[in-house]
């Protein structure tokens, strides 16, 4: 039971899907700008504005940012305008602009799209299987929903695997040890642990590594 000195020690991945973007896309730029500890949303708005990460104010970051996920979750010209509160011409420029940027993406969002639409079905990385029956479907609207599903499903669908594998590793690394602290809490990129103040500084390490 949990004493009256503990701590919720909150940790989440930074930018997990992103980061899985850049793996699976197999994109040199966005691995190279994670590799080098950069902001992501910094490095793609200097790319998209072609000024240095300096010059990047918080606008644009925010653009760039909102540009970033809309392709991650395949939203449209429309979509990104109505979010950044610009035209959808304009936004539809920004989403050009990234695709021809970072080609990998496009390129993966491509063919797995057309992969899922022959196969009926899309994996995350570690070959969990979901079945898309909306890509086949000869409803546009339902049929755009199934691109989307395909495109995001192994991202969304690897962070979540990587997350869960997490905390495996983590539940039998706290038992074996004989730690007081509990994993109490588990949301989206986020684990939250209820943590004794005098294991604060090992968890906080154990968790990091892990």
């Amino acid at each position: 039971d949990s004493s009256e000195n503990s701590v919720l020690l909150s940790s989440d991945y930074s930018q997990i899907e992103l980061r899985i973007l850049a793996h699976i896309s197999n994109s040199d730029s966005l691995k190279q700008a994670f590799i080098n500890g950069e902001d992501i949303h910094t490095h793609v708005a200097a790319d998209i504005f072609n000024c240095d990460s300096i010059s990047v104010t918080p606008n644009m970051r925010r653009t760039a940012k909102a540009v970033i996920f809309g392709i991650v979750y395949g939203i449209s010209g429309f979509g990104l305008g109505e979010n950044l509160d610009i035209a959808p011409s304009e936004a539809k420029k920004y989403i050009d602009k990234y695709l021809e940027l970072y080609p990998e993406v496009n390129e993966y969002m491509k063919s797995i799209v057309e992969k899922t639409r022959n196969l009926g079905y899309v994996r995350t990385l570690f070959n969990r299987k979901r079945t898309i029956e909306e890509i086949k479907n000869p409803n546009y609207m339902i049929r755009s929903m199934g691109d989307r599903m395909a495109l995001n499903t192994p991202i969304q669908g690897s962070a979540a695997d990587i997350l869960k594998l997490a905390m495996i590793k983590l539940y039998n690394l706290l038992k074996e040890n004989n730690y007081k602290t509990k994993m109490i809490l588990q949301v989206h990129d986020e684990l939250i642990f209820d943590t004794p103040e005098d294991e604060l500084e090992i968890i906080k390490e154990l968790v990091r590594e892990s």
